[in-house]
């Protein structure tokens, strides 16, 4: 979590197009030329800052700054004198201002899902108050979701220095499906756990009760957290080239998810039961 944390702050994120601006242009050949062609074209002859990728299908996706309609006419009429005739698979520009506007946004949506989260478990667990009160419970459960999105993010920031990623809104979904899948996985404990206590009768010993809860749902976890990586593994090997980092950051994320629901945030229970015991002198 400390690499993660360390990584977003000293090689922080490339924006795509959906933050910063620009135009996105998925366009196929009937005769699929060579892609160095098709990339010093943009950047020789049309545009400097010009990044071309092929897909598995034999199309190119090509980064631009924002191009206004007349342009996006003359560029396809030049690009078919040149390679001959292509199919527009998509066109997507953005101005800088509704980039902006769509990262304020983002930053905002994340921030309430986080708030919302937490304060829906406090209020989740407001029957159980004892030894653990509801409320620590929520920010267990903040800190697991930093953690399980402060990984993924950390390799995100590797990728866009390597790879050239970009962060875009699918970045941002990716995030909040990964804080869902977390959040989930991280229930499923704290609720047998919340289960055990009620039926305890001696609630003190909180270690074995968060132990026997662990033994009790590691299956199901785990089973879930493999299904879930299966299929998206297959989507990272099989899908759309435009998927890839979507993907590969779920993925990353739920692997995160699936061990900190089980050896971060149950043990931070009794941590806290400890510390809580230490300052009360053992009551």
């Amino acid at each position: 979590m400390l690499a993660g944390m360390i990584s977003v702050i000293v090689l922080g994120f490339k924006p795509g197009i959906d933050f910063a601006g620009g135009t996105l242009w998925n366009i196929k050949f009937v005769n699929v030329p060579q892609i160095s062609d098709v990339n010093n074209f943009f950047k020789n002859d049309l545009h400097d800052e010009a990044v071309v990728t092929e897909s598995q299908d034999s199309s190119f996706l090509v980064r631009l700054k924002t191009l206004d309609e007349a342009a996006h006419k003359d560029y396809s009429k030049k690009l078919q004198d040149k390679f001959g005739n292509l199919n527009e698979l998509s066109f997507q520009s953005l101005g800088p201002s509704i980039g902006a506007e769509l990262r304020r946004n983002a930053i905002v949506a994340l921030i309430l899902v986080i708030v919302a989260i937490s304060l829906y478990i406090a209020f989740a667990f407001r029957k159980v108050s004892k030894p653990i009160s509801s409320w620590q419970y929520g920010f267990i459960t903040l800190i697991t979701l930093f953690h399980d999105v402060a990984i993924p993010a950390g390799v995100f920031a590797w990728l866009s220095l390597f790879q050239g990623a970009e962060i875009d809104t699918n970045f941002i979904v990716a995030m909040l499906v990964i804080m869902g899948f977390s959040v989930h996985d991280t229930i499923v404990v704290f609720d047998r756990i919340r289960e055990n206590l009620t039926l305890a009768r001696d609630r003190s010993n909180l270690k074995f009760i968060v132990n026997k809860s662990i033994n009790e749902t590691f299956a199901r976890s785990l089973n879930t957290s493999l299904t879930l990586v299966v299929v998206l593994v297959g989507m990272l090997i099989l899908g759309p080239e435009t998927l890839k980092y979507f993907t590969l950051t779920i993925l990353v994320g739920v692997v995160a998810g699936a061990y900190s629901s089980i050896f971060v945030a149950s043990p931070l229970l009794t941590v806290w039961y400890d510390l809580k015991m230490k300052r009360h002198g053992g009551k």
